[in-house]
């Protein structure tokens, strides 16, 4: 096994690159006709592959980052704040109409909405080459609207030898795809969170919907908000709380969870080590605004 400085394999984590516009401190959501006031405002780098792989990468984990970036104004403001993340850019495609994808967020009591437009393919130039770079391990799909639009990335992973990782990711047009499962065959970690898991098996019920998932996926990790996590892995279940803490910004703790939780489960650790440590990169996560504010925090 390759071992990259001093941890086990490298992650490739594909998916687009968002730009987060993030409104903290509403009274409450924007109703038409009117205008509303925030109290905090930061424009930062998102979406589920980024932010998963600068957790990662924070962890120890060498992560490359595999996907499209534009050349327009908002793509140059995105590029010195990604530079500091310490990632493989290797694999990062620059193309006119690349995006990013851009995304307002609206922080209200802790929770968020989100308004996105969808930008660019999702396909970097440089996929194939990635997936046979020296010390890659692990392909991290990052929502499930890229594996949607490039069906064969799952096969094209495991021919090569590499595990894979899924977040759904919640995308109206395509959670409830009648193909979901057919499409998401050979995934090893799923990693949806309760409303996902819902809408995939049509049950309220978290161990109910686990135990559906489990059918479909050798390891399952179910986050559940401020209510912590569940997790199937093989035939072992496990419930964790999540730690009380002062919650700044909800956006991207999913991505900061699964950065958690890879980065334990390529080690090799167990059920409970696994799920510890997302639930406490999820939670850092949660203590500063955008999906990669605690990371900034922490220099």
């Amino acid at each position: 096994m390759i071992s990259v400085n001093g941890v086990a394999g490298s992650v490739l984590s594909l998916g687009r690159i968002y730009c987060d516009m993030v409104f903290r401190g509403l009274d409450g959501l924007p109703r038409l006709g009117r205008e509303c006031f925030a109290d905090d405002f930061a424009l930062v780098p998102g979406g589920g592959a980024l932010i998963a792989a600068a957790h990662l990468q924070a962890l120890g984990r060498q992560t490359a980052l595999v996907a499209r970036l534009g050349t327009d104004p908002l793509s140059r403001a995105l590029e010195a704040p990604i530079g500091e993340l310490g990632l493989n850019l290797d694999f990062l495609e620059r193309h006119a109409n690349a995006g990013p994808q851009l995304t307002v967020v609206m922080v209200e009591a802790g929770e968020r909405a989100f308004l996105s437009r969808r930008a660019g393919a999702a396909r970097p130039a440089g996929f194939e080459a990635s997936l046979i770079s020296p010390g890659a391990r692990h392909l991290h799909i990052a929502e499930y609207a890229t594996l949607h639009e490039m069906p064969d990335a799952l096969a094209s992973a495991k021919a090569r030898g590499l595990s894979v990782s899924l977040d759904p990711s919640w995308d109206d047009a395509l959670i409830h795809d009648p193909m979901f499962f057919e499409r998401t065959a050979g995934v090893d970690v799923f990693l949806p969170n309760l409303e996902e898991a819902e809408a995939l098996t049509g049950t309220r019920a978290p161990r109910q919907a686990l135990a559906q998932l489990q059918r479909h996926f050798p390891v399952v990790a179910l986050k559940c908000g401020g209510d912590g996590a569940l997790l199937g892995m093989g035939e072992e279940i496990l419930a964790l709380p999540s730690p009380r803490v002062d919650v700044i910004d909800t956006t991207g703790a999913g991505d900061a969870f699964n950065a958690g939780f890879l980065h334990a489960w390529l080690n090799g650790a167990g059920a409970q080590a696994c799920l510890d440590a997302a639930i406490a990169t999820g939670s850092r996560s949660v203590q500063a605004a955008g999906g990669i504010g605690a990371l900034r925090a922490a220099e």
